[in-house]
C-alpha cells in the first residue's frame, strides 16, 4: 500500500494497473470496466495491455509480479521510488551520461511506441531496459521531431524542452529477465531486477506511459 502522505501515487490507480498486470501474465481478456474508475485510469490500462501486445515480453521477461512499494528493496528504492525522469536518476545513479539505443520502434499517426535500452556513455554498459507509448500530439512540434530522431533520451528531451511535467509511478515489478535482457544486462545467470510502470503527463495531458526496468544491483 503506498502511504497516503505521498499525493504523487495514488492507491486506486495502483491497484487498477495491478489487476492489469495480473491478467496480462496469464493472457486473459482485460474488461473496461467504467465503474472501477475514471476513464483516464481505465485508458492507462487499456494501452499497457496494447503496448505489451506490440512489443511481447517472452525474449526480454521470463516473469513478473507486482510488488508493494514498501517491498521494492534497496537500492532499488532510490532508483524507482520517486517522481523523477528515470534518465537523470540513473546518470546520478552511474556517475556517467546516457545514451539511448532504439531497439524497436513504430510510429502510427500521432502514437509513437518504442523499446529502448540506455547505456552509459562512460563504458557502453546497459542499464536500463524501456517500453515507451507517446502521444505526440500532446507535444510541441520541435519535442516531437527530437523524440522521433531517436538520437536522445526522453527524459533529457522534456527537460531541454521545459515542457511542464508531471511523473507519476503507478506500479513497481519484479523481474525475472528473459534471454534477450539477460544477454543486454551481460547476465550469467537469470538474476532478479525491478522496473516500474509510471506516467509523464506533458503540459497537463497524459503524454508518455513507460514501463522502466534497471540492471541488477548487488542487495
Amino acid at each position: 500500500m503506498f502511504p497516503r502522505e505521498s499525493p504523487e501515487y495514488d492507491v486506486e490507480t495502483v491497484n487498477l494497473l495491478h489487476f492489469s498486470l495480473l491478467k496480462l501474465a496469464t493472457s486473459g481478456p482485460i474488461p473496461n470496466n467504467d465503474n472501477a474508475a475514471p476513464r483516464f485510469q481505465v485508458r492507462i490500462m487499456t494501452d499497457l495491455a496494447a503496448l505489451l501486445d506490440i512489443f511481447p515480453p517472452p525474449d526480454f521477461l521470463r516473469a513478473y509480479e507486482v510488488l508493494p512499494v514498501a517491498q521494492v528493496p534497496a537500492p532499488y528504492q532510490k532508483l524507482l521510488v520517486h517522481p523523477h525522469h528515470m534518465t537523470v536518476t540513473i546518470e546520478e545513479h552511474h556517475g556517467s551520461p546516457v545514451d539511448v539505443r532504439v531497439l524497436d520502434d513504430r510510429l502510427e499517426g500521432d502514437v509513437y511506441v518504442r523499446k529502448i535500452l540506455l547505456v552509459l556513455q562512460s563504458t557502453g554498459k546497459i542499464v536500463q531496459f524501456g517500453l515507451v507509448r507517446i502521444r505526440l500530439d500532446f507535444v510541441s512540434p520541435e519535442v516531437r521531431a527530437e523524440i522521433v530522431s531517436r538520437t536522445t533520451p526522453l527524459g533529457r528531451i522534456l527537460i531541454q524542452h521545459n515542457v511542464l511535467r508531471t511523473i507519476t509511478p503507478i506500479s513497481f515489478l519484479r523481474v525475472l529477465p528473459g534471454p534477450a535482457m539477460m544477454a543486454w544486462f551481460d547476465l550469467q545467470t537469470m538474476t532478479p531486477t525491478y522496473g516500474r510502470v509510471a506516467v509523464i503527463t506533458c503540459d497537463d495531458q497524459p503524454a508518455i506511459e513507460v514501463l522502466e526496468i534497471v540492471s541488477p544491483e548487488p542487495v
